[in-house]
């Protein structure tokens, strides 16, 4: 394949797209071969028990016919599964609440992926994510809504520089507009919901199979006992489901601390005192390296996929990165990311919340 890819080098380069079976990475391929790049779609097969990706892998396969370019799947299941998975359970084992999709993006899809795409002689890799990319930096999407920056801050200058996002500067509506209009199978299909490798099953029952049980309180704000829970480490700040507590209003998850096994909930509505205006981070990248040289400056932070960006200001002093919010903030979770960008949307780093 490498010998067959230097033979027939495009104008613009060549690029392997990372074609997941959904309709963004589909018409990521297209733009990328209409605006005259060699493309080659290729399926990365991350995680297949009970043949779970068979159909992302065929509806892949079928968009890269309809575009009449060279198809391939990798299989990087046990790869996925050290870097991913198993980072996953661990952090949920020490009561924290981690984000997998930013270690699948760091690890495999801009890590494993990129590096064999390389050595079979491409120039890139592109995927389907909302991501504008603009002078080797990384803005937010035009499409607020879908805008997935927020999983990307570990990239390093050199995953940025080979990397490739065609439908950045695009909507939702518009993608399925083009998808449509090319006749791409995927042009109709419904986005995927959740983390990709647990399936059918609840993330509470997926943990349970790697982490023992173990029983604890469940106290409202002012720390009276209203229920019992499995184990710490098999719940999500901000989580309302699976509580099992009666009330007419639904309970969320408010903390949760790993010492003595405790989990704080509230009521719907409820405010709640553990309010956070300063938190520290651990695995801090800036993405835009002059802010890193910067002892404090100020900046839009987000803590949550899709949450709205909060004011605040970044401190990094001693090497000792934190963000200090301008309102306090509810709902912090340690292991979650915490991102900052500057006033016109560009990404200068993130963090891990600790």
């Amino acid at each position: 394949m490498s010998s067959e890819l230097k033979k027939h080098k495009a104008k613009k380069g060549t690029v392997f797209v990372g074609l997941s079976g959904g309709v963004d990475s589909s018409v990521a391929a297209l733009l990328l071969k209409n605006k005259g790049y060699e493309v080659t779609g290729v399926h990365l097969r991350c995680w297949n028990q009970e043949g779970c990706d068979e159909k992302e892998a065929e509806d892949a396969r079928r968009v890269a016919a309809a575009l009449g370019i060279p198809f391939y799947v990798f299989n990087l299941e046990k790869e996925y599964k050290r870097a991913v998975v198993n980072y996953m359970v661990k952090e949920y084992e020490a009561g924290l609440t981690p984000n997998p999709d930013v270690m699948c993006n760091k690890e495999v899809k801009f890590g494993l992926f990129l590096k064999r795409a390389l050595e079979l002689g491409a120039d890139y890799v592109a995927t389907g994510h909302y991501v504008i990319k603009k002078n080797n930096k990384l803005y937010a999407a035009k499409d607020k809504n879908k805008d997935q920056s927020y999983f990307l801050w570990t990239l390093a200058d050199k995953q940025i520089e080979r990397s490739l996002f065609p439908i950045g500067s695009l909507t939702k509506p518009r993608v399925r507009k083009i998808a449509a209009k090319a006749g791409l199978p995927t042009a109709a299909k419904k986005d995927s919901q959740g983390i990709c490798f647990i399936g059918q099953v609840t993330l509470e029952e997926f943990l349970a199979a790697y982490i023992p049980e173990r029983r604890g309180e469940i106290v409202n704000a002012s720390g009276k006992k209203i229920g019992e829970h499995r184990g710490v480490q098999f719940y999500t700040v901000g989580q309302r489901h699976g509580l099992a507590i009666p009330g007419k209003k639904p309970y969320y998850v408010a903390h949760k601390d790993a010492e003595t096994n405790k989990l704080t909930v509230v009521e719907d509505g409820e405010s709640f005192i553990a309010l956070t205006k300063r938190t520290y981070l651990r695995d801090v990248n800036f993405i835009d390296k002059k802010y890193a040289e910067k002892k404090i400056f100020k900046a839009k932070i987000r803590t949550r996929y899709r949450q709205n960006l909060r004011q605040g200001t970044v401190k990094n002093e001693n090497g000792e990165v934190s963000v200090v919010f301008n309102r306090p903030q509810s709902f912090i979770a340690p292991g979650q990311s915490a991102v900052f960008y500057d006033a016109r949307g560009k990404m200068i780093g993130g963090g891990v919340i600790v």
